[in-house]
């Protein structure tokens, strides 16, 4: 598995020691806010694991976020492959950050380094990025990478019951932008 670097962050594989901060992410009403239900220890750990077993059969996937400078966890972010449920086909950039990590531009940091192995790495022609019509700061981390968005791309996520997390909106990077990212 290949661990990424940027200025401040570690991206790599999961330990251990991330699966208590992950829980408590997962268990946190405001990171939760645009996902859905909080989740129970032993669900955050099946999650945790399945991303682990994916990353290893893909070659790419879900990274533990660390703070290069403390080591502290500060979340994931990475490259998924889109479910097969959905509207569309291709892979996904995503981010979640423990709330203290929030507003740091830490989101910005470590996709700009996914994207970069996304393109230059995977060779791939496009990289979206979808999340819910509120998720406001989201949308405004995908502007920041460089990201576009069409309202005719927007969505409705059939994973999701009726509700305000249902419409989503879908932005999009092209391969053209490769030059503009740099794994380091």
């Amino acid at each position: 598995m290949p661990e990424l670097r940027t200025d401040r962050l570690l991206l790599r594989r999961w330990r251990e020691s991330d699966l208590e901060p992950w829980a408590a992410m997962n268990a946190d009403p405001e990171v939760r806010e645009y996902l859905g239900d909080l989740q129970t220890r032993e669900q955050s750990d099946a999650v945790a694991a399945l991303m682990q077993a994916e990353f290893d059969e893909r070659g790419f996937g879900w990274w533990a976020l660390e703070k290069r400078a403390t080591g502290e966890f500060v979340g994931r972010a990475g490259l998924d492959v889109v479910d097969g449920t959905m509207p569309f086909t291709g892979v996904d950039v995503g981010w979640r950050l423990t709330r203290s990590a929030w507003g740091h531009g830490y989101a910005t940091e470590a996709a700009l380094a996914c994207l970069a192995f996304g393109f230059e790495v995977l060779g791939l022609p496009e990289i979206l990025a979808s999340t819910t019509v509120g998720n406001l700061r989201s949308q405004a981390v995908m502007r920041r990478i460089g990201m576009t968005h069409d309202p005719a791309d927007d969505f409705e996520d059939p994973s999701v019951p009726e509700g305000p997390l249902r419409r989503c909106v879908l932005y999009r990077t092209p391969a053209a932008m490769r030059k503009a990212y740099r794994v380091t």
